[in-house]
């Protein structure tokens, strides 16, 4: 077995991953990328109509602060104070580090960066490179760490996180068929979101997430049952979000006879409401329980009656009105953002080239176009607001392991659209400060050869199949729309099939799948309790926990000062 050791680890290449280990590398640690595609993964791969970064204010009067933003996202629920105060005071950091990579974020002439607002956001803080934002991100960030000469491991599989006791040791991967083992007692996954346990989802198709590795190592899981659910198309794989849904395209289901029914207004028999509410979906485009009986995820739950319940197919049209449209008759909001924008005329694919051309480029670079076809959509899964615990550093409850990006579970109930783009830069950087002033010291190599040789891995022919068994299942009975019964009957089955699985790639779905659905079994609605899954030899134990407030320590210049000659106020 061929073994590498390096001082610190990073899994995946996505954004979260470059910069851990870009970072890693400027502070003086010897690190290497371990990833199973170069080429894959959430942050290369997606985007929106105008792909949102959530940052501190950096333009006009707005009287904006980091305590501010702080508390901006811990209001949002289920969210641990001094992540989110983390996430507030380097915010700027990671941004204008993006910006000098050469990510291109927009400035006005004087060189502000001016915000917009996105959903659940008081204030201005949202910007954006446009469709491609983390797509930029992730390029940049890989050129720099082409320029620092760090080595990546491409097409190496992660399938076991190995410890001693507590404490992560290192990481065994799949090289085809050939076991490969790297040393070391600093590891940062930066793996994405668990993407491949949902059937209908928006995750590319090339990433599947690794969350499942950090359950089986027994690391803390938290407010797993915390997703995000949107409409998006399903070929490509894309957010049908923002502009997308501000220039009020036609929705159209299709019955099997091939039979078209316009039936948003079967619902709203006040067209102009429902229409309204559709251009509200533009930023409040998560699925949001509270917006589900007079709000803009009326939408969604439509959506969702046309493609499960009647079986029916649904598409957007942005060739035609819905009806010949009175803007004066929209909601005040609607018409003035129109208005604004100028484009208070025409058909909704005409108002898209108005406010938002690089939106319709985007599907024809994927091959369809929407100045011409009608695009198919669903309610999908998108992005999960939980994940693997983490402390202030985004260390887990294993020694030596963090996690930073989507994987790790800082985000609560309510997040700021674009925060998680900030949440993954902030978390690789916070990571990668606590490795370089407090490492934990690699094994010895005999020793880590003895854990190394004793993990055995497995691998069936079946898997494939065993896995879609999965995610139909999770996408069934676990996603925007939820009951009890069946998520518990769900949960047994999983629970069942991970006794007995044993091909690698089959436990690592089931692992995070039965997290996920342990959490949904008993949500708890107080939003200053964490619930925390972890897995044990007896299976699942549920925690619950206070939220961790936002931390309010000494601000005196002459004290942080003198703490930060003596350890850079990192412990």
């Amino acid at each position: 077995m061929k073994i590498y050791s390096y001082e610190a680890l990073v899994i995946g290449t996505g954004a979260a991953g470059y910069n851990a280990a870009i970072r890693l590398k400027q502070f003086g640690v010897n690190v290497a990328i371990i990833t199973e595609g170069v080429n894959c993964g959430t942050s290369r791969n997606t985007g929106s109509d105008k792909q949102t970064y959530y940052k501190l204010g950096l333009s006009g009067d707005a009287p904006d602060s980091v305590h501010k933003m702080a508390q901006n996202l811990f209001d949002g629920g289920k969210v641990d104070g001094d992540n989110a105060l983390c996430e507030a005071a380097l915010s700027a950091r990671c941004f204008m580090n993006l910006c000098e990579l050469g990510v291109p974020f927009p400035v006005n002439r004087y060189g502000e960066f001016i915000g917009y607002k996105t959903d659940h956001d008081p204030f201005e803080r949202a910007t954006s490179a446009g469709p491609l934002t983390s797509k930029f991100m992730t390029e940049a960030l890989e050129k720099k760490a082409t320029e620092l000469k760090i080595k990546i491991f491409d097409g190496y599989k992660a399938v076991k996180i190995l410890k001693k006791e507590n404490s992560a040791c290192g990481v065994l991967c799949l090289k085809g068929k050939e076991k490969v083992a790297f040393r070391s007692g600093n590891i940062i996954m930066a793996t994405g979101g668990p993407a491949g346990i949902y059937a209908d989802s928006v995750y590319p198709e090339c990433h599947a997430g690794a969350s499942g590795l950090a359950v089986l190592a027994g690391a803390k899981m938290q407010n797993l049952d915390l997703w995000q659910y949107g409409l998006a198309s399903i070929n490509p794989r894309w957010n049908v979000s923002g502009t997308y849904m501000q220039v009020l395209p036609r929705f159209v289901s299709v019955d099997k006879d091939g039979t078209e029914h316009e039936f948003l207004w079967d619902y709203y028999k006040d067209k102009y409401e429902g229409l309204s509410m559709v251009f509200l979906k533009g930023y409040q485009w998560p699925f949001d329980e509270k917006k589900a009986k007079n709000g803009s995820s009326v939408i969604d739950l439509l959506v969702y009656d046309e493609c499960v319940n009647k079986k029916r197919r649904v598409y957007l049209d942005f060739t035609k009105n819905p009806f010949n449209i009175d803007f004066e008759r929209l909601s005040e909001e609607a018409y003035s953002y129109l208005n604004r924008a100028g484009a208070l005329f025409g058909t909704p694919i005409e108002r898209l080239q108005k406010m938002n051309a690089p939106a319709i480029e985007l599907y024809a670079s994927k091959g369809v176009d929407i100045t011409r076809e009608y695009l198919e959509i669903a309610l999908c899964a998108q992005h999960n607001n939980g994940g693997i615990a983490v402390d202030k550093w985004w260390q887990t409850s294993v020694k030596g392991l963090f996690a930073a990006g989507e994987c790790a579970g800082t985000h609560g109930i309510s997040r700021p659209g674009g925060s998680a783009l900030n949440a993954g830069q902030v978390g690789s950087l916070r990571a990668a400060q606590f490795i370089s002033q407090n490492p934990n010291a690699n094994l010895c190599e005999k020793e880590f050869l003895e854990i190394a040789q004793g993990v055995k891995i497995k691998t069936h022919k079946s898997a494939a199949e065993q896995i879609e068994k999965v995610r139909r299942r999770m996408s069934d009975f676990a996603a925007a729309v939820r009951d009890k019964e069946k998520i518990n009957a769900a949960l047994k089955e999983t629970l069942a099939e991970l006794k007995t699985a044993t091909d690698y790639g089959v436990l690592e779905v089931l692992a995070i799948s039965g997290a996920v659905l342990t959490a949904m079994s008993g949500a708890d609605a107080d939003k200053t309790k964490i619930k925390e899954v972890v897995l044990t030899d007896n299976g699942f134990e549920v925690l619950a926990r206070d939220v961790r407030p936002i931390p309010n320590e000494d601000a005196f210049f002459e004290n942080v000062w003198r703490s930060y000659r003596e350890n850079k106020n990192i412990y």
